[in-house]
């Protein structure tokens, strides 16, 4: 059922030079934004209006203006995200192409069903590191990314420094994540590289919501995905082979691409702040919504608590260190 959009969002559609909108419908997923398909005489297309206060429990505020900045990773993400259509800086908006869930399904969804194909994690991979590759070889981006702060409002400080608070025994190594991820600054990151927010196309990944955008360091957006592959060993359990072999396909394509610096540097950090994010998904601002036992939050703890105590130096000492909690 047609609804009429906010005029807001009627607004910055207008300031954008688009047509006037015909009808729409709220989408749902995003806790950032409202995001809606707005339906006009030509076909849809979908529309992002940020919030300043997220959508969870936890107070968590961020600046509309990233919205601006996930416009700009769009456009040097061509060809991995959907088409930039227009963006309105004063009210936070941008306007994108409409892509079906019919022909681009959500790979969350996927995996929550079980179908764990390690061919497309591989593809994701492929696509992230081309991103970052091209970004790294052209540093004039930097300047288009002046979003340290943005970056640490919802990146940083709800995910490490906030479970840091939860688990003060193991402040100093959550804190030195923070310095360590900061310090890193080499190509363009995405920053929310979840299976939420990216769609299987037909021609392959397509990424949603860089929000987050910044000039910082890659070895986040590969230790944020992995995260949840292998989280979702405690969602589906029945396909937690088929998660661990997307985990070590996904790290396999990644590091085999890395030209901007020696892949065992990357796959060090990505490996150091991976036991952090990981304890972030259950005692940080932004919980995953699947892992309510406590049973299952405390197995997620023994592993990134342990992990953190002991820093891993590769990517394969974490799964084999979770493989044997959860006894795959």
């Amino acid at each position: 059922m047609s609804e009429r959009p906010p005029d807001a969002i009627i607004d910055a559609l207008r300031r954008m030079g688009l047509p006037d909108a015909l009808g729409g419908e709220r989408l749902t997923g995003g806790v950032s934004s409202d995001i809606w398909r707005i339906d006009q005489r030509s076909g849809p297309i979908c529309v992002k209006r940020a919030l300043d206060k997220l959508r969870v429990a936890a107070d968590w505020y961020a600046p509309v203006e990233r919205n601006l900045y996930e416009a700009r990773w769009m456009r040097h993400a061509a060809g991995f995200a959907p088409k930039l259509l227009g963006q309105d800086a004063s009210s936070g908006t941008l306007a994108m192409e409409f892509l079906p869930p019919e022909s681009h399904p959500l790979w969350k969804n996927q995996l929550r069903d079980g179908v764990a194909d390690a061919d497309f994690a591989s593809r994701v991979a492929e696509a992230l590191v081309t991103i970052h590759a091209a970004t790294a070889a052209d540093p004039t981006v930097a300047a288009e990314f002046p979003t340290d702060a943005i970056f640490y409002d919802i990146r940083l400080e709800p995910y490490l420094v906030a479970t840091a608070a939860a688990h003060p025994d193991r402040v100093d190594r959550l804190m030195a994540l923070v310095a360590t991820t900061q310090a890193n600054k080499k190509a363009l990151v995405h920053g929310d590289v979840s299976p939420k927010n990216i769609l299987c196309g037909p021609s392959g990944p397509i990424f949603l919501d860089a929000e987050c955008a910044w000039w910082g360091d890659p070895a986040f957006d590969l230790a944020f995905c992995l995260n949840h592959l292998l989280l979702k060993c405690l969602w589906t359990p029945r396909a937690r082979d088929g998660f661990l072999r997307c985990f070590d396909a996904m790290a396999e394509t990644y590091l085999r691409d890395v030209t901007w610096e020696a892949p065992s540097g990357l796959e060090q950090r990505a490996a150091a702040l991976l036991p952090g994010l990981f304890l972030a998904r259950v005692d940080g601002k932004s919980p995953v919504e699947y892992i309510t036992d406590e049973t299952r939050k405390n197995q997620v703890r023994r592993v990134g608590r342990a992990l953190l105590a002991d820093p891993p130096s590769c990517l394969s000492e974490i799964r084999d260190a979770w493989t044997k909690e959860i006894g795959a």
